[in-house]
Parts: C-alpha cells; sequence; structure tokens
C-alpha cells in the first residue's frame, strides 16, 4: 500500500514522469482496444486495395502488398510486442533478481560461481543470445519471450546483487539480523522493499530493449509466425518496396520507434526523480 501512494505521489509531482506514464499507459490501452478500434480485419487480403498510399479513402496509413490495411496490422501489432516486453521483463527479473539477492546476500562459494554464470551470459552479446536461444528452441513468439527474459538475467542479476552487498552494511539491517531476524523476514521486510527504486527504473528501460529486440527476432522470422501481425514482420516484408512505397516499412518503424521512446523516457524521467543526486 505505501509503495503505491508513494508511486502515486511520484507521478503526481513530477510532470515529466506523469507525461511518460500517461503515453504508456495510452499504448497499453490501444493496445487492449485494437480489436474495436481498428477499421478493418487486420489479416484480411484484398488485392483490389494493394499498395494504397497513406491517406486513401477508408485506409489513412494506406495498404500493404496484399491490401491489408497499415493502421490495423499496426494497432494488432501492439498486442504482440507489449505482452512480449512485459514477459520477457518478468522473466529476467524474477531469475535474475533471485540470482542476484542470493549470491549478494549469501555471499562466498555461492556469490563466486552464480557471478561465473551471470559472466557466462554476459560473454555474448544480447542479440546474439537471442538468436542463438530462439534457433534452439525454434521460432515462435513464446519461445522469443522466452530468449529476451534470458537476455535480461544478468542485468537484474548484477543489479540486485549490488544494492544487497550496499544494504547489509547497514545499520538497521544489521540491527535487525542481530536481534535474531531470520534471513527469509531480513530479505522480504527490509531488503526487497528498499531495493525497489532501482529495479523499478531497469524494468521501464528493459520493457524498450524487450520491444525492440522481439520486433529485431520477428524481422528475421525467429518471432511472432504468419499471419500474425507484427512490426518486426511488416518491416521485414516492407523492406522490399522501400524505393516505390517506403510507407510499407516507415510506419510499422514508427511505431516501434514511439514506444521504445515512451518506455525509455519513463526509464530516465524515473531515474532522475527517484535518484537524490540527479534531483537538482
Amino acid at each position: 500500500m505505501r509503495a503505491r501512494v508513494a508511486m502515486l505521489e511520484l507521478v503526481r509531482t513530477h510532470r515529466k514522469v506523469a507525461a511518460a506514464t500517461l503515453l504508456v499507459a495510452f499504448l497499453f490501452l490501444i493496445a487492449i482496444l485494437s480489436p474495436v478500434i481498428s477499421p478493418h480485419d487486420p489479416i484480411a487480403v484484398n488485392a483490389d486495395n494493394s499498395y494504397l498510399p497513406p491517406l486513401s479513402p477508408g485506409h489513412v496509413l494506406g495498404t500493404d502488398e496484399l491490401g491489408r490495411d497499415l493502421l490495423s496490422r499496426v494497432l494488432w501489432g501492439s498486442r504482440v510486442s507489449l505482452p512480449v516486453a512485459f514477459v520477457a521483463v518478468a522473466v529476467g527479473l524474477f531469475a535474475g533478481g533471485f540470482i542476484g539477492l542470493v549470491s549478494g546476500y549469501a555471499g562466498g562459494i555461492a556469490d563466486l560461481l552464480l557471478m561465473r554464470l551471470v559472466d557466462a551470459l554476459l560473454a555474448f552479446p544480447g542479440l546474439i543470445l537471442a538468436i542463438a536461444v530462439v534457433a534452439a528452441l525454434g521460432p515462435g513468439l513464446r519461445n522469443a519471450m522466452i530468449a529476451i527474459g534470458i537476455v535480461a538475467i544478468p542485468v537484474y542479476a548484477r543489479l540486485v546483487r549490488a544494492v544487497v552487498l550496499q544494504l547489509k552494511q547497514l545499520d538497521f539491517v544489521m540491527a535487525t539480523r542481530s536481534l535474531g531476524a531470520t534471513p527469509l523476514r531480513l530479505i522480504l521486510r527490509h531488503l526487497i522493499p528498499n531495493m525497489l527504486n532501482p529495479i523499478i527504473v531497469q524494468v521501464s528501460l528493459s520493457a524498450g530493449f524487450a520491444i525492440l529486440a522481439e520486433a529485431t527476432l520477428s524481422f528475421l522470422g525467429l518471432g511472432a509466425q504468419l499471419p500474425t501481425p507484427d512490426w518486426g514482420q511488416m518491416i521485414n516484408s516492407g523492406a522490399s518496396f522501400l524505393t516505390n512505397d517506403p510507407w510499407l516499412a516507415i510506419v510499422p518503424g514508427m511505431a516501434i520507434s514511439i514506444t521504445v521512446y515512451s518506455f525509455n523516457l519513463l526509464g530516465d524521467s524515473l531515474r532522475d526523480a527517484l535518484d537524490p543526486r540527479l534531483r537538482s
């Protein structure tokens, strides 16, 4: 309850946070309402309306090579990208957070082994690791979520470990431990509540990366499969028509850019608002 009140107060008192929150909420609202607000069926083929330019009658953003309405496909594509970001970030947060929490609190040999596992994941570039995981598991949206979540694990593991190591040295944690608090109580009541601020910021930034990574995997044919409308797929199919019909790739590209920018703006504004050193 306190965390909810603190977050509402943060949004109310910081205009940049409020603007970024409203923008992200608007994107989620579009994703939820896309079946209602889409003017056409996103997978309905109409060869007579192929390659219509933007602002054509009945097709605000034009149509693709199969006569499918681009606005409808972009709206439905948000129902793919935003849930992927949520699930992938959740996988990275819980798995990486658990590793970082155990590593930072236990120390010793457990810390050494877990951090070497994290270092092994960090040895691969994030996108290359995601492609390798999807290639091993097979193409598909679910496997893409898992792959992006695995890529995010080292980020959260290192972040949580660093915060835990810092909190362990503070007086209130040492006093609570000296009073006989169990490790579980110490972690749940004292460590986790005091690491929420950096985690919230990282979640916002990771969501933007997850959306971009999902679009890249779909562009390569490893993410969402046809006929599911997906922004990465749309860029892939539109890249062949850049010379004569550039809107086929520009429209989904703009959708990705706006969405990633919204999450990055939210992460940056939260970092500025929550970090006392940056408030000035």
